[in-house]
Protein backbone atom coordinates (compact mmCIF):
# COMPACT_ATOMS: atom_id res chain seq x y z
CA UNK A 1 0.00 0.00 0.00
CA UNK A 2 2.87 2.30 0.72
CA UNK A 3 4.22 2.00 -2.84
CA UNK A 4 0.84 2.99 -4.23
CA UNK A 5 0.69 6.14 -2.08
CA UNK A 6 4.13 7.32 -3.26
CA UNK A 7 3.23 6.73 -6.90
CA UNK A 8 -0.09 8.50 -6.46
CA UNK A 9 1.58 11.54 -4.82
CA UNK A 10 4.15 11.80 -7.63
CA UNK A 11 1.40 11.71 -10.24
CA UNK A 12 -0.63 14.38 -8.47
CA UNK A 13 2.35 16.71 -7.97
CA UNK A 14 2.18 19.71 -10.36
CA UNK A 15 4.34 22.80 -10.90
CA UNK A 16 8.08 23.34 -11.34
CA UNK A 17 10.96 22.96 -9.00
CA UNK A 18 13.15 25.84 -7.88
CA UNK A 19 16.05 24.55 -9.99
CA UNK A 20 13.90 24.48 -13.14
CA UNK A 21 12.69 28.00 -12.45
CA UNK A 22 16.26 29.33 -12.03
CA UNK A 23 17.41 27.63 -15.27
CA UNK A 24 14.45 29.17 -17.12
CA UNK A 25 15.26 32.66 -15.79
CA UNK A 26 18.93 32.33 -16.80
CA UNK A 27 18.04 31.23 -20.34
CA UNK A 28 15.54 34.05 -20.81
CA UNK A 29 17.96 36.68 -19.47
CA UNK A 30 20.73 35.55 -21.88
CA UNK A 31 18.29 35.70 -24.81
CA UNK A 32 17.04 39.16 -23.81
CA UNK A 33 20.60 40.45 -23.49
CA UNK A 34 21.32 39.36 -27.08
CA UNK A 35 18.11 40.90 -28.42
CA UNK A 36 18.77 44.16 -26.59
CA UNK A 37 22.16 44.44 -28.30
CA UNK A 38 20.58 43.98 -31.74
CA UNK A 39 17.86 46.56 -31.02
CA UNK A 40 20.42 49.05 -29.72
CA UNK A 41 22.36 48.91 -33.01
CA UNK A 42 19.12 49.32 -34.98
CA UNK A 43 18.05 52.35 -32.93
CA UNK A 44 21.44 54.06 -33.16
CA UNK A 45 21.56 53.67 -36.97
CA UNK A 46 17.89 54.43 -37.63
CA UNK A 47 18.53 58.12 -38.41
CA UNK A 48 21.25 57.42 -41.01
CA UNK A 49 18.87 56.88 -43.96
CA UNK A 50 17.04 60.12 -43.18
CA UNK A 51 20.31 62.03 -43.02
CA UNK A 52 21.54 60.52 -46.30
CA UNK A 53 18.29 61.33 -48.09
CA UNK A 54 18.53 64.93 -46.86
CA UNK A 55 22.13 65.15 -48.11
CA UNK A 56 21.06 63.74 -51.49
CA UNK A 57 18.20 66.24 -51.76
CA UNK A 58 20.52 69.17 -51.02
CA UNK A 59 23.15 68.01 -53.51
CA UNK A 60 20.61 67.27 -56.26
CA UNK A 61 18.90 70.65 -55.84
CA UNK A 62 22.20 72.52 -56.25
CA UNK A 63 23.32 70.34 -59.16
CA UNK A 64 20.01 70.94 -60.96
CA UNK A 65 20.35 74.68 -60.38
CA UNK A 66 23.85 74.77 -61.90
CA UNK A 67 23.02 72.43 -64.80
CA UNK A 68 20.13 74.68 -65.86
CA UNK A 69 22.48 77.64 -66.47
CA UNK A 70 24.31 78.60 -69.63
CA UNK A 71 27.56 76.79 -70.43
CA UNK A 72 29.58 80.00 -70.47
CA UNK A 73 29.20 83.76 -70.20
CA UNK A 74 29.62 84.03 -73.99
CA UNK A 75 26.91 81.44 -74.70
CA UNK A 76 23.65 83.12 -75.71
CA UNK A 77 20.32 82.17 -74.13
CA UNK A 78 19.20 78.80 -75.44
CA UNK A 79 22.80 77.70 -76.00
CA UNK A 80 22.81 78.18 -79.77
CA UNK A 81 25.32 78.88 -81.24
CA UNK A 82 27.79 77.36 -78.79
CA UNK A 83 30.84 79.36 -77.83
CA UNK A 84 34.16 78.27 -79.46
CA UNK A 85 32.19 77.01 -82.46
CA UNK A 86 32.26 78.35 -86.00
CA UNK A 87 30.06 81.25 -84.84
CA UNK A 88 33.09 83.14 -83.51
CA UNK A 89 31.92 83.35 -79.87
CA UNK A 90 34.88 82.71 -77.57
CA UNK A 91 34.33 80.84 -74.28
CA UNK A 92 35.61 82.85 -71.34
CA UNK A 93 35.64 80.20 -68.55
CA UNK A 94 36.03 82.95 -65.97
CA UNK A 95 33.95 82.85 -62.76
CA UNK A 96 31.98 86.01 -62.00
CA UNK A 97 29.91 87.16 -59.08
CA UNK A 98 26.54 87.21 -60.86
CA UNK A 99 25.99 83.39 -60.90
CA UNK A 100 24.40 83.35 -64.34
CA UNK A 101 26.50 80.59 -65.94
CA UNK A 102 28.16 77.32 -64.90
CA UNK A 103 31.63 78.81 -64.31
CA UNK A 104 30.29 81.28 -61.79
CA UNK A 105 29.62 78.42 -59.35
CA UNK A 106 33.27 77.31 -59.22
CA UNK A 107 34.21 77.36 -55.53
CA UNK A 108 30.68 78.28 -54.45
CA UNK A 109 29.75 77.16 -50.94
CA UNK A 110 26.78 77.65 -48.65
CA UNK A 111 24.93 76.26 -45.64
CA UNK A 112 21.50 75.31 -47.00
CA UNK A 113 20.26 73.75 -43.78
CA UNK A 114 21.48 73.64 -40.18
CA UNK A 115 24.13 70.93 -39.84
CA UNK A 116 24.88 70.69 -43.57
CA UNK A 117 27.38 72.49 -45.79
CA UNK A 118 27.45 72.40 -49.58
CA UNK A 119 30.32 73.12 -51.99
CA UNK A 120 30.46 73.24 -55.79
CA UNK A 121 33.51 72.53 -57.95
CA UNK A 122 33.60 73.20 -61.72
CA UNK A 123 36.42 71.87 -63.91
CA UNK A 124 36.83 72.40 -67.66
CA UNK A 125 37.52 69.10 -69.42
CA UNK A 126 36.79 67.20 -72.62
CA UNK A 127 34.20 64.49 -72.99
CA UNK A 128 34.37 62.38 -76.16
CA UNK A 129 36.38 65.12 -77.86
CA UNK A 130 33.93 67.91 -76.98
CA UNK A 131 34.45 70.72 -74.51
CA UNK A 132 32.68 69.99 -71.24
CA UNK A 133 32.54 71.12 -67.65
CA UNK A 134 32.57 68.65 -64.79
CA UNK A 135 30.29 69.91 -62.00
CA UNK A 136 30.67 68.30 -58.57
CA UNK A 137 28.42 69.15 -55.64
CA UNK A 138 29.59 67.91 -52.23
CA UNK A 139 27.35 67.99 -49.17
CA UNK A 140 28.90 67.46 -45.73
CA UNK A 141 26.86 66.71 -42.61
CA UNK A 142 27.73 67.90 -39.12
CA UNK A 143 29.26 64.50 -38.25
CA UNK A 144 31.65 64.67 -41.24
CA UNK A 145 29.85 62.32 -43.63
CA UNK A 146 30.04 63.52 -47.24
CA UNK A 147 28.04 62.86 -50.39
CA UNK A 148 29.18 64.00 -53.84
CA UNK A 149 27.12 64.19 -57.04
CA UNK A 150 28.89 64.83 -60.34
CA UNK A 151 27.52 65.72 -63.77
CA UNK A 152 28.96 66.94 -67.07
CA UNK A 153 27.66 70.04 -68.87
CA UNK A 154 28.56 69.90 -72.55
CA UNK A 155 29.10 72.89 -74.82
CA UNK A 156 26.46 72.19 -77.48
Amino acid sequence: MRIRDETRSRVLQQGVSLVELIVFIVIISVALAGLTGVYQIAVVNSVDPIKRVRMLELAQAQLDRVMALRYDEATPSGGVPACDSISGLVCTNVPEADLDDVDDYAGFGDTPSPGYSRNVAVQTTTLDGSAAKRISVTVTSSDGETLTLTAYRVNF
